[in-house]
């Protein structure tokens, strides 16, 4: 139960925020086949930060909360493959 103890409650209150609005995004995406006012560099950007949540779960602090990383990182990537999927259709 220790284990459970050390985890920061605030920063999975955070992940799951910022993790709420993913799965809408990405059905809205999915659709109506438009990434108009989609930003390839910004759905990068935020990827990227979960990258190094992961790692710094996995090197410093690991626990359990590395999945929630995982879950939203996985969300945002899905995203951006549906970003260069329909980046090029009619609007």
């Amino acid at each position: 139960m220790e284990f459970f103890s050390n985890m920061s409650w605030f920063e999975i209150g955070m992940l799951i925020c910022f993790g709420a609005s993913w799965p809408f995004a990405v059905v809205k995406t999915y659709k109506s086949k438009n990434v108009k006012g989609k930003s390839i560099f910004f759905l990068s950007l935020i990827f990227l930060g979960y990258i190094f949540g992961i790692l710094n779960k996995v090197i410093n602090h690991p626990d359990p909360v590395v999945y929630l990383y995982v879950l939203n990182g996985l969300f945002v990537l899905t995203d951006i493959g549906f970003w260069f999927s329909y980046r090029n259709r009619p609007e």
